[in-house]
């Protein structure tokens, strides 16, 4: 009713318990990202005492950042909808709009730009093997893709030439070679990553090559794998949408059956 007390439905009471085991969910799913996040960090390191200067640009500081955005904005959401606070689940409403709305101008961006997709991430590639030794986060990335899509360089393993340690005229033990992500068998039978596996790779022909490194570029492996699971990818992101505009929907709801204006007029 209107008159100050309020009456509680079965429905908004269903709604309340929905809207908290999805905030619940979220929270969850935040930690994991903020978790994807650290041992990005300390996998490769960067809190090693040498490297704290460049954990500013560090690329793993996202995730960490995306995760506690998340945990928090989910874990305000469950609160408000557990205890019925007004102020908590206006701020949830509001920051799940924005999110909405972040969303939906991303994904026009990306429909819009499809067709330039495959040269921003060819250069990408590029810059990134360029400044391989120069940059830990570009490294870890870089072999990252390597090793788990089994390739070698954006189109294929002699693009490892525009990196000044690999190119065949350079001076150092490196000189003509690949990384060892390029190797198929880095261990070569044995325990410990043999980093040398890669040398003197570029001077091999393809036939004698294909033994010892992966022959393909990432590019192709990369647009494979968004090929396979485009479907799925989609889907994802039908769903979480779907999901958020679900959850403003009953947050607004909520607001509306607690009379939030109606307690904040007293």
């Amino acid at each position: 009713g209107g008159n100050g007390s309020y009456t509680y439905s079965l429905t908004d009471s269903f709604l309340k318990y929905v809207l908290f085991m999805s905030n619940l969910l979220f929270t969850v799913l935040g930690l994991v990202v903020l978790g994807v996040g650290m041992w990005g960090l300390i996998n490769k390191e960067s809190f090693a005492q040498e490297k704290i200067g460049s954990l500013g640009t560090d690329p793993m500081l996202v995730f960490v950042m995306l995760g506690l955005v998340l945990t928090v904005l989910c874990l305000s959401g469950c609160v408000g909808a557990l205890r019925e606070n007004c102020c908590l689940l206006r701020l949830f409403s509001a920051a799940v709009l924005v999110l909405i709305t972040a969303q939906v101008l991303a994904a026009i961006l990306a429909y819009s730009l499809q067709g330039q997709i495959g040269s921003y991430l060819r250069s990408g590639m590029l810059a990134a093997m360029v400044r391989y030794q120069d940059d830990l986060d570009l490294r870890f990335i870089t072999d990252e893709i390597q090793s788990s899509l089994q390739c070698c360089g954006a189109d294929n393993y002699r693009d490892w030439e525009i990196n000044i340690y690999y190119n065949c005229s350079a001076p150092g033990v490196l000189a003509c070679g690949v990384p060892a992500t390029c190797c198929v068998d880095p261990l070569e039978n044995g325990t410990v990553w043999n980093s040398q596996c890669g040398v003197g790779a570029q001077q091999l022909d393809e036939f004698s090559a294909q033994s010892v490194i992966f022959l393909g570029g990432c590019l192709g492996g990369i647009s494979r794998w968004i090929e396979q699971h485009s479907g799925l990818i989609g889907t994802t992101v039908i769903i979480i949408l779907a999901v958020q505009i679900l959850t403003l929907f009953i947050t607004t709801r909520l607001l509306d059956s607690i009379h939030c204006s109606y307690l904040l007029a007293q």
